[in-house]
């Protein structure tokens, strides 16, 4: 059987990020275990459960699946992880993972594991800036010289302020793309397309919440994972 490791943030995922992908595995048959840095519960970013933000169906279903997924409500550590044991880590975006999971050794470890060995990275959004900050064992950033996309400059105009301030008063630490692009990232965001996936070697990286989807149908075909009709 297939197994995924979800890393979820506990500083403010988003919902459709890891939702989508959570099922679209789970429906294909893939074993998953989530894993947050502490052990505890992730934490949802509230924005991204906004009917006014996201439409009311995507709200109302992700709200269920966040409640009621035994998964999602009793993960592990990151510490406890061990790469050889999975097929793909998964990594949903969210502002939040700026201020842990990408910031978090262990996450990055798991990412240069996975890489370097026998399985596939998915990054989304967000959690793509921790290609900025994951290096590979022979030091060097994992991203350098990889056709990756992620949360662009252009969308984070419209979300913080002059200062880089968060809604929620919180001060961005950095911009995905610009940190992504000084580790050597070949970034391309795709900004006139409706969804943006980009596969290099075992790295999947997934644009935004509208990606997430197709992002977690890349990963399936890549892990050679039949999905019925």
């Amino acid at each position: 059987m297939t197994e995924a490791l979800f890393v979820v943030s506990e500083e403010g995922y988003w919902a459709e990020e890891c939702v989508e992908p959570l099922e679209t595995l789970s429906d294909a048959g893939v074993e998953i275990t989530v894993a947050t840095p502490s052990g505890s519960p992730p934490v949802v970013d509230e924005r991204s459960l906004d009917p006014d933000q996201v439409g009311e169906e995507t709200a109302e279903h992700a709200r269920s699946v966040i409640e009621n997924d035994e998964r999602l409500n009793d993960p592990i550590s990151v510490a406890q992880a061990d790469a050889e044991g999975y097929d793909t880590v998964v990594f949903p975006g969210g502002h939040g993972t700026e201020w842990d999971i990408n910031q978090d050794k262990h996450a990055r470890k798991l990412l240069r594991e996975i890489v370097e060995g026998h399985g596939k990275a998915m990054v989304v959004c967000h959690a793509v800036g921790m290609l900025a900050f994951a290096r590979d064992s022979h030091g060097a950033f994992i991203v350098n010289g990889r056709d990756v996309t992620g949360f662009p400059n252009a969308w984070e105009e419209g979300i913080v302020d002059e200062a880089d301030r968060m809604p929620d008063g919180r001060k961005l630490p950095y911009w995905v793309e610009d940190e992504v692009k000084a580790a050597g990232g070949n970034w391309d965001a795709e900004l006139d397309a409706d969804t943006s996936v980009t596969v290099d070697g075992d790295l999947i990286t997934g644009r935004g919440p509208g990606s997430s989807s197709a992002a977690a149908e890349t990963l399936l075909e890549e892990l050679d994972v039949e999905v019925e009709a």
